[in-house]
């Protein structure tokens, strides 16, 4: 049978059900004749009652147009109003504004229209300004680029070249290429002046070789376009058919790629026209015509071809091009096509291109924000991952965790772990501190319960760090029992040598939510029941805490642990308190609770009696002496320090008396 391969399009394959392009069906039914005639009477009928002056219209409509549209044969009905000075106003307006909303006001208050006409007025006008004029043809080209002509761009490249614009000139030509516009040789005149003027003998070789390969008629370029457009505006039949050979093209894979991406949005015209190439013997298709298939057909709606035509590509012998991927996984994201991406992600990492670790991180997080945690489709992604020689790494797990929380899914990081556990992987020491921080922190205790079994399963236990994330988290979230809990249990497993941090953390959320004598009870404990060795910065917190709230005996009840831990004793608060609202029984009280073996050294006595006279407090340093030792009532700077107070403080009196 004749053509054969135009019934296979439209079976159902193994991947999912056949869908047909509407825009396919659509070109069947309509006839070009009639779409011709009928865009014909719409644009007569709008070009008639624009001009019309005798029918009065709403206001709406009374906004002049920036751009017309002309067809050959209505010249006469659309041709704007001439106007003299309508090139000046557009050169004025692009040479005063640079932002192409201000220039369209400016052009619209003045009635300008533009026409093909006058895109080539203006550009002749800006010949000097070729700033000026690359803004305007530049504007044309967003607001309407059916205004550009083949010789609108020649004047615009002509302009670049002879002002010495060369990359300017090379890109817009490059462009001119894609779109079919070859250079026309009163431009190649031109510019081939002006490169032999500035000595660029790079650039003149380079333009008299566009020019040897025939870049106006011949180009594969212009001859791609000129099929694509054969194709794409006609229903395929063997008149297309015919009209394609007619031009007597060389067919090549790099031809047939220049048509498929004009085709890209017809991707059923486009597969018939792939198919109908190599069936009819033109050309024979390798890797990049393949590619620029499978870039054409990897989208909604077409995925039963695309995976025919990348399976038939590789066992051709030929492989998936990294662009191909990229664009095909960035158009299923889009449409979040997960399965299907991670399809495309299993093809490409078993075929000769395999896609970064970036993309296996990528495609974890896209998973995990899904509405649905599909653990299928991510253990897919991790085996592959692996399998090919690959290994799971902590910033591809941190990525992970932070999809999670921005998905407000954090509580589901167990499941994740569990799957990276498969693959090898166990979470190191910081991201397992990060993973008991969140989920304790959000009250998610159950979750935080299997985190740990996790971590012990996998045969690495949690360190005191990862602990103490664990407290803390209980400690931020209010839940102060939980964390001494925690506490209880980290000692258990992990002993006592390593907690002074994650004790400190408690005892500071404790002082926190005014709950000192708590945490102070809570300290004896552990020393006493644990042998817990708390840190120096620890007593000083609970110490000062204490003498804040006057609890002057529990503080000295601290300084004598302090002691026994070999901890120097902080004494700093209970001078100021003895000092200022202390009696000599407080002061004989502070110095006993520094008593280890014997009595405090002279020199505390003396700061203490020191602070006492500073405060003039002096009976209460006579009573504090009183009851010292004897050696320290001996002392002679002890009873010189006492001397010089007692005469200060009696020619003080005498000077009362005198005056």
């Amino acid at each position: 049978m004749r053509h054969s391969w135009r019934i296979l399009l439209y079976r159902n394959y193994q991947r999912s059900s056949l869908k047909i392009s509407n825009n396919f069906q659509v070109l069947q039914k309509r006839s070009p004749l009639l779409r011709s005639l009928s865009s014909s009477l719409r644009t007569l009928a709008l070009q008639n009652s624009h001009f019309s002056e005798a029918q009065p219209k709403p206001k709406i409509h009374n906004k002049t147009p920036l751009f017309t549209r002309n067809f050959s044969c209505e010249a006469s009905l659309v041709e704007p109003t001439k106007d003299p000075d309508h090139v000046l106003l557009v050169c004025d307006a692009f040479t005063k504004f640079d932002e192409f909303d201000d220039i369209s006001k400016e052009l619209e208050l003045d009635s300008v229209v533009i026409s093909h006409d006058l895109v080539l007025k203006v550009l002749k006008s800006l010949e000097s300004k070729p700033e000026v004029a690359k803004r305007f043809f530049d504007w044309v080209l967003e607001k309407d680029s059916g205004r550009l002509s083949s010789k609108s761009y020649n004047c615009m490249l002509g302009i670049l070249g002879v002002n010495g614009l060369v990359v300017e000139f090379w890109d817009l030509a490059d462009k001119m290429k894609i779109n079919g516009h070859g250079v026309s040789g009163v431009t190649r005149d031109r510019v081939q002046e002006k490169f032999e003027k500035e000595g660029l003998k790079d650039d003149l070789e380079k333009l008299k070789g566009v020019f040897a390969r025939g870049s106006v008629d011949n180009s594969v370029e212009k001859i791609g376009l000129r099929v694509s457009r054969i194709v794409r505006n006609k229903v395929w039949g063997e008149d297309v058919e015919e009209e394609i050979k007619h031009l007597c093209a060389e067919f090549s894979s790099d031809l047939v790629k220049i048509v498929l991406e004009h085709l890209v949005m017809e991707p059923m015209k486009a597969l018939i026209f792939f198919r109908w190439v190599e069936d009819s013997g033109l050309c024979k298709h390798d890797g990049r015509s393949y590619n620029a298939m499978a870039r054409v057909l990897g989208r909604e709606g077409c995925i039963d071809r695309f995976w025919k035509v990348i399976d038939e590509m590789r066992s051709n012998g030929f492989e998936m091009e990294t662009g191909t991927f990229d664009t095909v996984l960035a158009r299923f994201m889009s449409r979040k096509m997960i399965k299907e991406a991670i399809d495309l992600y299993e093809f490409a990492m078993n075929g000769a291109n395999k896609p970064s670790a970036k993309c296996c991180t990528y495609l974890l997080r896209k998973i995990v924000v899904g509405k649905q945690l599909d653990m299928g489709l991510f253990s897919r992604v991790v085996e592959v991952f692996t399998r090919n020689g690959n290994v799971l790494t902590d910033p591809m797990l941190d990525a992970v965790l932070k999809a999670l929380t921005n998905a407000g899914k954090f509580g589901e990081c167990n499941k994740v772990l569990r799957e990276m556990k498969v693959a090898g992987f166990v979470a190191s020491g910081n991201l397992q501190r990060k993973i008991a921080f969140g989920l304790t922190s959000a009250g998610m205790n159950d979750e935080a319960n299997e985190f740990v079994d996790h971590m012990e399963s996998s045969g690495r236990d949690l360190s005191y760090k990862a602990w103490a994330s664990l407290i803390e988290g209980h400690c931020v979230s209010g839940d102060l029992e939980k964390a001494s809990d925690c506490f209880k249990i980290m000692i258990e497993k992990k002993g006592v040598s390593g907690a002074g941090y994650a004790f400190e953390l408690l005892v500071n959320a404790y002082c926190c939510k005014n709950r000192v004598m708590d945490a102070c009870n809570l300290l004896h404990d552990h020393v006493c029941q644990n042998h817990l060795c708390p840190w120096q910065t620890t007593y000083k917190v609970l110490i000062n805490k204490l003498m804040v709230q006057g609890a002057f005996k529990d503080a000295l009840n601290l300084l004598g642990l302090m002691q026994s831990h070999g901890i120097p004793p902080y004494i700093d608060p209970f001078f100021e308190f003895v000092s200022k609202s202390g009696t000599g029984d407080d002061a004989i009280a502070f110095m006993n609770a520094m008593t280890t073996k014997k009595f405090p050294s002279i020199s505390v006595a003396l700061r203490l009696f020191k602070a006492l006279f500073k405060a003039q407090r002096h009976d209460e340093a006579q009573d504090f002496l009183s009851k010292c030792p004897i050696y320290i009532r001996n002392r002679a700077d002890v009873l010189n320090l006492f001397s010089s107070k007692k005469f200060s403080k009696d020619t003080t009196t005498t000077t009362t008396v005198s005056v």
